[in-house]
């Protein structure tokens, strides 16, 4: 399998490096480039462009992607790179060189090491590397101006015999600790291949029409690790290694859905890493990476629904796991019903879009905060599924209020939210609903817990082709809205969650046939057109990130489920 660095970066799991197609910026220029993903989407984290020489200049060459090393090719010369480790990057060059031009900001500096090494100390990425050159030869050029180097230029130069060269490229932060030997490029090669086919072989299967989807999602999934440093205390499959290098309290859900069958610690590691950062009051973070975690926003309890779906299709979650998120997973209900109730009228409310995951759905067109009945259909599944463990766990008393309390909110959501023939959302500001939202459907979850007058009304909406029913699957704005917009993010196109959560709630409420139809033009647009963050709902193009885990995660379990 090849793939386009315009479009899927290279990397390795535990990595926190990545090679990237970046575009033109001011005083930037495009090409192929070295980053540091350290600190989550703030900036594109570009350590080196990089660049194949021929003679001590800069030549022409295309950059083709494999899942375990990446080709740089010029015309009569090649540069061959694997990231034998998480920080360790081996190159092998046939009558070629590399150079490395550094992107210097205030004190990055370069300087000698032992033998032919050099040390680059890059502040403003808070990282360093050590380039050392096995076979060739490596020239620096980094001229020292007042208390940094004013331009940092690396290049690794072929042996004049062979027309061959092989270095290492190593991060640390603190103090560099030389290994005592290192392999040869093709060992290295060869061991990174073997690590990655056990993975992809673990990967859920899927029909052979869609195999070269499911190669894309295994190396998506496998690459997009990182491992524990900072605040992250499991390894954690960021969304994508482009530049949505963060972890989201709700795509982490579905991160672990996909590895709950052959890879069960992963997956509980994917699943509990933000209760590991739960603030007292209950609350999970937005998103986090290894330095920063954000609060501003939350996003939907869609955890108790992801635990009992894992919890029918992984039998290595134990009591020992059930006791471990219990107490959090109660801390995490019960603040939606203490926090974020301002009305005090038993019905809790989203502050902004992106507390919904749905950050510009037309729900929030007209102002917040807003009382949207998906809140509600999560927060009772969650209570369920408390009730459920408080069960297993022999706290009798304990599931019996869970269950009271849920069965007592879908009574009241059903009252609250369901008017004449569909569910509204409410404002607090009383401004009235704007737009055709797919959000307001999504009170499908909870399957036959509904009455069949409602769960009929809301599946012909779901069918409606001049509404939702598209030919790759359900856009998120109907499409004649006026508010709908093909790249509009949550105002159209096909997002991974929403057809997920409502195939879902399409089997429990029984209709499994049109299920397994939107399975099917999901799994099929994504084969075709990419693991994309989002698709046009009417051409099935990928839009926005074209490397995103959450859409390979969501595309392994369909076309496993129901393909």
């Amino acid at each position: 399998m090849n793939f386009d660095l315009k479009h899927i970066p290279f990397s390795r799991y535990g990595s926190y490096l990545s090679i990237s197609y970046l575009p033109a910026r001011e005083n930037f220029e495009e090409g192929i480039y070295l980053r540091n993903i350290r600190g989550g989407d703030n900036e594109d984290g570009a350590v080196f462009k990089l660049d194949v020489t021929q003679d001590g200049k800069c030549v022409p060459f295309k950059s083709i992607g494999h899942p375990t090393y990446l080709q740089l090719e010029a015309e009569d010369g090649y540069v061959k790179i694997v990231m034998s480790e998480a920080g360790t990057m081996h190159v092998f060059g046939g009558n070629a060189g590399l150079r490395m031009t550094m992107v210097t900001q205030a004190y990055d500096n370069a300087f000698p090491h032992k033998e032919e090494s050099w040390q680059i100390n890059i502040f403003s990425k808070k990282i360093r590397f050590m380039l050392t050159p096995q076979i060739g030869s490596l020239v620096v050029d980094a001229p020292w101006h007042v208390n940094r180097c004013s331009h940092v230029i690396a290049e690794f130069i072929p042996e004049e015999k062979t027309k061959e060269f092989t270095c290492t490229i190593e991060e640390f932060i603190t103090v560099y600790i030389k290994q005592p030997r290192y392999n040869d490029f093709e060992t290295c090669q060869q061991i990174v291949a073997k690590e990655y086919e056990e993975w992809k072989d673990n990967v859920l299967p899927s029909p052979n029409k869609y195999e070269e989807g499911r190669k894309l999602a295994s190396y998506i999934t496998w690459s997009c690790i990182v491992n524990p440093e900072g605040n992250l205390t499991r390894p954690a499959m960021y969304m994508s290694k482009n530049w949505m290098t963060n972890i989201w309290s709700w795509d982490h859900c579905f991160n672990a859905m996909a590895l709950a069958e052959n890879n069960p610690a992963l997956a509980w590691d994917q699943f509990m890493i933000f209760f590991d950062k739960q603030d007292p009051s209950g609350l999970l973070p937005d998103y986090m990476n290894d330095q920063y975690a954000y609060w501003n926003c939350s996003k939907p309890p869609i955890h108790g629904w992801t635990l009992s779906w894992m919890l029918k299709r992984s039998t290595k979650i134990s009591k020992d796991h059930l006791k471990e998120v219990y107490g959090p997973l109660s801390k995490w209900t019960t603040w939606y019903l203490e926090h974020r109730d301002d009305n005090a009228n038993g019905f809790p409310e989203y502050h902004h879009g992106n507390d919904s995951g749905w950050d510009n759905s037309t729900v929030f067109h007209e102002g917040i905060p807003v009382e949207s009945p998906d809140l509600c259909a999560f927060l009772i599944l969650q209570m369920e599924t408390l009730a459920d463990i408080a069960e297993t766990l022999n706290l009798n008393e304990e599931a019996r209020t869970w269950k009271e309390a849920a069965d007592k909110l879908l009574h009241d959501m059903i009252e609250h939210f369901w008017v004449g023939d569909r569910f509204v959302a409410h404002y607090l500001n009383e401004q009235g609903e704007t737009g055709d939202s797919l959000l307001l459907f999504m009170p499908i979850i909870l399957g036959k817990r509904l009455p069949l007058e409602i769960r009929t009304k809301l599946i012909d909406g779901l069918k409606d082709k001049s509404r939702f029913f598209t030919a790759h699957g359900l856009a998120t704005e109907s499409i004649k809205s006026p508010y709908y917009i093909p790249d509009g993010y949550w105002r159209g196109p096909i997002w991974a969650p929403s057809t997920m959560l409502l195939i879902d709630g399409l089997v429990a409420s029984g209709e499994v046939d049109f299920a397994q139809d939107l399975a099917r033009r999901y799994c099929e647009m994504a084969t075709k057109n990419g693991m994309a963050e989002n698709f046009d709902a009417l051409t099935g193009e990928g839009l926005r990130d074209r490397a995103f885990t959450w859409t390979s995660s969501v595309f392994l379990v369909l076309s496993n489920e129901y393909c």
